[in-house]
């Protein structure tokens, strides 16, 4: 195949392809252009021969009555597998993979992944993602009712073999942070302590292979009811490139840094390479979502990676923590985690019936 870019000044160039899709058009020719899955329905919603390359995916959802399920986005996970592997390399809930957690949607858009109106449920994929011999994607729904499930797969398919070895990977997980007591002064709560060691930071991911990081969103559900100072994102991201000892060759200054944004921000940003989608209530409580997708600058690793981040400062805090990262790889890759069940992957309520222990239990893999 021919090395061509995406940009403007590339449009001009020759491109020896040919243009494909996949899509839940009515065959018949009438207007029935989706697939319906049934409640706990596992089935693949594209099979395509290689060697190609996924240009752009989006899909939308609903139940057959048009009725908005709440958390919908959370009961459907999407996989997608490269060139006849066994394990998935991509499997997330479908609204985490597009670019926002807690089983919502929201208008937004950067560079690689959009959520458009009507309120953010139609979702848009730019990732590349080649194959040599296959690209399968596969949804399984757990919603509580029957769904119809709308999809365009895009892509170019090659005469020739796919100019790199490496392959697209998204991986979801979600816990409770394991902090410390809060029955200190609010000062050593937020600030105090020193970590040395990166041991007990919030794992965005964690593979083996030769590769790079392109990024990540991360979700989080502040779980302290406080009166006093309550920022949630104290934490320096720390990652750690071919298992390196700390301090790694990129450490951070704080949550909203790696974010790109500033100051203990609420406000709601969407750019390119990063953005806020959720800033947060009142004291920073309730949800937030924020992204940060190095599609400029990317993080090589001819190993390994570790990519994580304080969960507050000195890993002090224990709040709801759900990320997407995004990595391109060799194969094979590390299994992921069994995908967590339904019930344990819905948002929690924002009155807690529960104590944390309780709620880091329901959460073990």
């Amino acid at each position: 195949m021919t090395n061509f870019g995406t940009s403007l000044r590339d449009l001009y160039r020759v491109r020896d392809a040919k243009r494909k899709r996949a899509s839940s058009y009515d065959t018949t020719g009438g207007n029935r252009d989706f697939l319906r899955f049934l409640p706990g329905e596992r089935k693949d919603i594209c099979d395509l021969k290689g060697p190609g390359c996924i240009t752009h995916i989006w899909m939308t959802m609903a139940p057959l009555d048009d009725s908005i399920e709440e958390y919908l986005h959370r009961k459907v996970i999407l996989r997608m597998y490269w060139d006849g592997e066994e394990q998935p390399s991509v499997e997330a809930p479908i609204g985490d993979f597009f670019g926002m957690g807690h089983g919502i949607t929201k208008n937004y858009s950067s560079a690689p992944l959009q959520m458009s109106p009507e309120d953010g449920r139609a979702l848009n994929c730019f990732f590349p993602m080649p194959f040599g011999s296959q690209a399968r994607i596969e949804i399984e729904s757990e919603a509580n009712d029957p769904i119809k499930f709308y999809f365009y797969v895009d892509y170019e398919a090659y005469d020739k073999e796919i100019d790199s070895p490496l392959r697209f990977h998204a991986i979801w997980k979600r816990e409770i942070t394991d902090g410390i007591e809060d029955n200190i002064s609010n000062a050593m709560f937020e600030f105090g302590g020193k970590n040395t060691t990166g041991d007990g930071n919030y794992v965005l991911l964690d593979a083996k292979g030769k590769g790079h990081y392109v990024g990540c969103n991360l979700n989080i559900h502040n779980l302290r009811f406080t009166q006093e100072w309550n920022w949630y994102g104290e934490g320096d991201d720390m990652i750690f490139i071919d298992g390196e000892p700390w301090p790694p060759s990129l450490h951070g200054t704080g949550m909203e840094d790696y974010f790109n944004t500033a100051w203990c921000p609420q406000q709601e940003i969407c750019t390119p390479y990063h953005g806020i989608i959720l800033g947060g209530g009142p004291n920073w409580s309730g949800r937030i979502s924020t992204y940060r997708y190095h599609i400029q600058d990317p993080v090589m690793f001819e190993e390994s990676i570790k990519v994580t981040i304080e969960h507050g400062h000195n890993n002090h805090r224990s709040d709801d923590y759900a990320s997407t990262a995004y990595w391109y790889q060799t194969e094979p890759h590390q299994a992921f985690h069994p995908m967590l069940s339904v019930e344990k992957r819905l948002p929690l309520p924002d009155v807690l019936p529960f104590n944390q222990e309780d709620m880091k239990k329901n959460f073990d893999y």
